[in-house]
C-alpha cells in the first residue's frame, strides 16, 4: 500500500487504503485534521500541501487544480488534498499559512 509521510507533523505516516479516493478523505479516515474550508470540493486552496518527494506518484492534476495552478494559486510543487489521488509513496508538508492552530507541528 502507498504511504504518505507528513514531514512537519513529526513524519506521521498514513497508509493509503483506497487509491481511488482523494488524500483528504484518507486523512479523515486516519483521524488526521486537515484544513478544508470548502468541504473538500475543490473550490478553494485551503487543503493545499507541498510535495517534497514522490510528485510522480500522484495522479495528474484535476481541472480544479489546473485552474488554481494557472491562476497562480498553486505552485508546481503544490497540490490540493481534496483532489489528489495517491498512487505511490510520497512525502509532503503542510504550508505555514494552512496549519491548524490546535495542532503541534515540527520543523
Amino acid at each position: 500500500m502507498p504511504r504518505v509521510t507528513i514531514h512537519n507533523l513529526f513524519d506521521k505516516t498514513v497508509e493509503i487504503t483506497d487509491s481511488y479516493r482523494p488524500l483528504l478523505q484518507q486523512f479523515h479516515e486516519h483521524y488526521i485534521d486537515w484544513m478544508h474550508a470548502c468541504g473538500g470540493k475543490g473550490r478553494c486552496t485551503t487543503c493545499k500541501f507541498r510535495v517534497l518527494q514522490g510528485a510522480e506518484e500522484i495522479a495528474p492534476r484535476t481541472p480544479a487544480e489546473q485552474r488554481y495552478h494557472q491562476a497562480g494559486d498553486l505552485n508546481t510543487d503544490e497540490r490540493l488534498a481534496c483532489q489528489a489521488i495517491i498512487q505511490g509513496d510520497i512525502t509532503l508538508l503542510v504550508p505555514d499559512e494552512y496549519k491548524l492552530p490546535h495542532l503541534r507541528y515540527s520543523d
